[in-house]
């Protein structure tokens, strides 16, 4: 996983099917939610997220994108992408 994040990129994590994990690539902080769930949807089923098993059919209707900006304790942009209810 990349560790120099740049200001404009983010870190995406992701929360599917009671497992978490992170896109090993970062991403541009301004993308769209489409492209952001384009892009996990992907990984998850080419089972390329580390932490979280290979899955088939992947549908993400149910979750939501999440930004947020960094800050003195996470100093890069995060997106997290979850169900809508907690602990998915």
């Amino acid at each position: 996983m990349n560790m120099e994040i740049r200001q404009d990129e983010a870190r995406v994590n992701i929360t599917w099917s009671g497992q978490n994990g992170d896109l090993p690539d970062t991403v541009r902080y301004d993308c769209t939610d489409a492209d952001v769930l384009g892009w996990v949807t992907e990984a998850l089923r080419g089972g390329t997220v580390p932490g979280i098993a290979g899955q088939r059919l992947v549908d993400l209707r149910e979750h939501v994108v999440d930004r947020f900006p960094a800050n003195l304790n996470r100093p890069y942009n995060l997106i997290q992408v979850r169900p809508k209810t907690p602990f998915g």
